[in-house]
Formats: structure tokens, sequence, C-alpha cells
């Protein structure tokens, strides 16, 4: 894999990740913890774009924007986020080889991956237990705690 490769494929995970998390938000309103990680991925994108800019390469398309559906219930999608966050691990693991000796590339994935298994693993995870009830309130209608939604179309 060359470093051109390694920079598509983090970013269109983040895309895909940025994505996904908008989608449940469109579909339950503004729950945590995909209303913080949302804007993460966001700042994820932006620091992969701009390793592309400094290489003088264009930026590729987001091929998941409007293209992804949110499970059911804001527990499946932490769901959903917990695996996705622990794949986020494994691909940049292997992307991390093919970005040695590009120090600024390097940076950007061990930037990326601490930030999925330091902040938002662990926020999923605190969402599930949440939303299975751990805070000791009810959840609402497809999984959402009523106290947590605040507002949404036909929702």
């Amino acid at each position: 894999m060359d470093l051109e490769e390694a920079l598509y494929e983090a970013l269109d995970d983040e895309y895909r990740a940025r994505a996904t998390y908008r989608a449940v938000l469109a579909l339950f309103g503004e729950v945590r913890p995909f209303a913080n990680i949302v804007e993460s991925e966001g700042r994820h994108i932006e620091a992969l774009a701009a390793l592309y800019r400094r290489r003088g390469l264009p930026v590729p398309e987001d091929r998941w924007a409007g293209r992804v559906e949110a499970p059911e219930s804001v527990a499946a999608a932490c769901e959903l986020g917990i695996a996705a966050e622990v794949e986020n691990a494994a691909l940049y693991d292997r992307l991390l080889e093919a970005a040695r000796g590009e120090p600024d590339v390097e940076a950007v994935f061990q930037r990326l991956r601490e930030a999925s298994q330091t902040r938002h693993l662990p926020a999923f995870q605190r969402g599930l237990e949440r939303e299975r009830g751990g805070s000791g309130r009810g959840e609402g209608r497809r999984g959402r705690r009523r106290a947590r939604w605040r507002g949404g179309e036909g929702k």
C-alpha cells in the first residue's frame, strides 16, 4: 500500500463515520455521544484533507454523505459505534506502516487512532450503558431516552 492509498482509506473511514453519526442525529435528535463525536469526525476529516493539500493532491469527495441509514435504536447505534472504533484502531495500525517516513502523516494517524480509542470508544460504551438503563431511568421509544431527545421531525 502506498501513502496515497493509506490517506484515502483513512479519509474514507472518517467520511463513513461522519455520515453514520449524522444519520443517527437526523433520526433521533441531538443524542449523546453522537452530537459531540460527529463534530470530532469533521475535525479528523479536515486534518486528513490538510495532508492531501500539503502534497498537492486533490481531496477525494465524500461518497458516504446522505447514503447511510441509522440503526433502529440509539442503543444499536452505540453498538455500531463501538465496533467501528475497534475496527478504526486496527485500520490505523495498518495504515501507520504505509506512513513510515512521513512524520506529518504518522502524527495525524496516531492522533486519530488515539482519539478513537481514548475518547470515542469509551463514549460509545457509556452511551450503550445509558441506553440499556444503566442510569436508572427508563428509555423512550426506539431505545432513546425521552429526556435526551431535543427535537426532530416526526419523532
